[in-house]
């Protein structure tokens, strides 16, 4: 599973997902973490709505105290069953989550060392999502959203990430020829047929340790 990821720019969203915000949502995190803030992709009445959500698909102050719960990525296999999600997943609330890359831990060496996850042609790609809208006490609305995952046990680049006894899992990467179609799907059956691997020989990794001083190092995966 992907906990955290490097969401495009300003510019880029604009560029490469034909899509814009508005300038005082320009700024957000340069790295993604549970309930930071990100760009997320929407179909829109006309055209796709490029909107700011948080990540996760139940934010932490949701949560009842004391409640420890992740919905960071949601599991294909089991997106019409499980609480936090069915009801997105049978009512089309379907989104992209643009980014950079992602990281995921590899043990190859004996030990979790972080890898970053990209195109081979460096340029931003969007993964399959869902988001929620939720009513704020001022009576405005936020978002929140989740990425959908899947087996990678088979996939030459994917299957090299996580624990060697752990089921390995992909984010869906969407090729951009699908994202109108992917945004517009309101049937969960059709839906699944855009939950599949990406070619391996599109996408690069290498290592990229944290910085030992890096905020995030006690959540690293």
């Amino acid at each position: 599973m992907c906990v955290n990821f490097i969401p495009p720019t300003q510019q880029q969203i604009t560029r490469y997902f034909a899509t814009s915000l508005a300038m005082e949502h320009e700024a957000w995190p340069a790295e993604t973490w549970q309930d930071y803030a990100a760009p997320v992709i929407a179909a829109g009445d006309q055209a796709r709505r490029a909107l700011v959500g948080s990540y996760g698909m139940i934010p932490k102050r949701r949560l009842p105290e004391g409640v420890r719960y992740s919905t960071m990525n949601a599991r294909s296999e089991t997106l019409g069953e499980t609480r936090s999600f069915r009801q997105p997943w049978l009512r089309g609330q379907l989104c992209l989550v643009p980014m950079t890359c992602f990281f995921e831990p590899n043990y190859e060496a004996g030990r979790p060392v972080r890898w970053r996850i990209g195109m081979q042609s460096g340029e931003p790609f969007a993964v399959a999502g869902l988001i929620r809208a939720w009513r704020e006490a001022d009576d405005m609305v936020s978002y929140s959203f989740t990425q959908i995952t899947i087996n990678a046990d088979d996939h030459p680049l994917m299957r090299r990430f996580h624990k060697p006894e752990d089921e390995k899992r992909s984010l869906v990467i969407v090729p951009p020829r699908e994202y109108d179609a992917w945004l517009a799907c309101k049937d969960p059956e059709l839906a699944r047929s855009f939950l599949r691997p990406f070619p391996a020989d599109l996408m690069k990794a290498e290592a990229a340790p944290i910085p030992a001083s890096g905020p995030q190092t006690a959540s690293l995966f």
